[in-house]
């Protein structure tokens, strides 16, 4: 079992919260207390003085960072060592998985702006990290490749990734999506120079309208500087001086 020994306050709270949270068996102890038999890994603050029994693997953990501390800790537990791989599977909401080995440790989704940043945090102490991301929604893709340029990239077929999703499992699939391409091998990229086809042109058109409290449409110069994301839908519209359109996308007979 793991055995959380500290006297630090945060870390003892921070390690049981996520234990508990993942159903995973484990005892506590203060420092200095008789080690419980079945003892295997113990988690003790970085730095904090702890007599620790031959065959009990020590995981030294910061405060701050409780999460990584069980991640390192269940590992270890199960014997378990191997490279962190992030999957991402791209749109508007990218799903995002992080695997330790063959195990998923995290997963998230978030807004497309989002991904880079939550990506960093989760390999920031990664040895050898690898993102491996699909090659659909090319536009969203491309930016985040752009965005994570520091970091290993494989563009993966993501084609079969997204499993079936049974009764209450509604919203999971991009997620799934991404824990499976992160278990596909894909092609070593540093970036990808993407055209804006005229149909996803559109799309942004449509959205600037949607966006607009006068229902104006960004021209297609606009729209293609927020394709691969040099500016937003906002700030395409605030640069943009055209005249509103009606809702049959026809020009305002009043603006005249």
């Amino acid at each position: 079992m793991i055995v959380v020994a500290t006297d630090d306050f945060e870390l003892y709270h921070g390690v049981v919260t996520e234990l508990r949270d993942r159903g995973v068996e484990f005892t506590t102890i203060e420092p200095g207390d008789e080690w419980p038999d079945g003892a295997a890994v113990a988690v003790a603050a970085a730095g904090e003085r702890v007599e620790i029994p031959d065959g009990v693997e020590l995981v030294s953990a910061d405060p701050e960072r409780p999460r990584r501390a069980v991640e390192a800790a269940i590992e270890a537990l199960r014997g378990e060592s191997g490279r962190t791989v992030v999957g991402i599977d791209p749109g508007e909401r990218p799903g995002i998985a992080v695997l330790h080995g063959e195990t998923v440790v995290a997963a998230f989704q978030v807004p497309a702006a989002d991904t880079a940043e939550v990506v960093r945090r989760e390999v920031g102490d990664a040895a050898d990290p690898l993102v491996r991301i699909g090659d659909g929604a090319r536009l969203v893709g491309s930016r985040v490749i752009d965005d994570i340029a520091d970091l290993p990239v494989e563009l993966v077929d993501e084609t079969g990734t997204t499993p079936y999703l049974g009764s209450g499992a509604r919203g999971m699939g991009d997620v799934l999506a991404a824990a499976n391409i992160a278990r596909r091998e894909g092609e070593a990229i540093t970036s990808r120079d993407i055209e804006p086809t005229a149909g996803e042109l559109q799309r942004i058109k449509d959205r600037s309208r949607a966006a607009s409290d006068t229902n104006r449409e960004i021209d297609a110069d606009l729209a293609r500087r927020v394709a691969v994301g040099e500016l937003t839908v906002e700030e395409a519209l605030a640069e943009h001086g055209g005249t509103p359109v009606d809702e049959g996308g026809g020009p305002d007979p009043t603006d005249r």
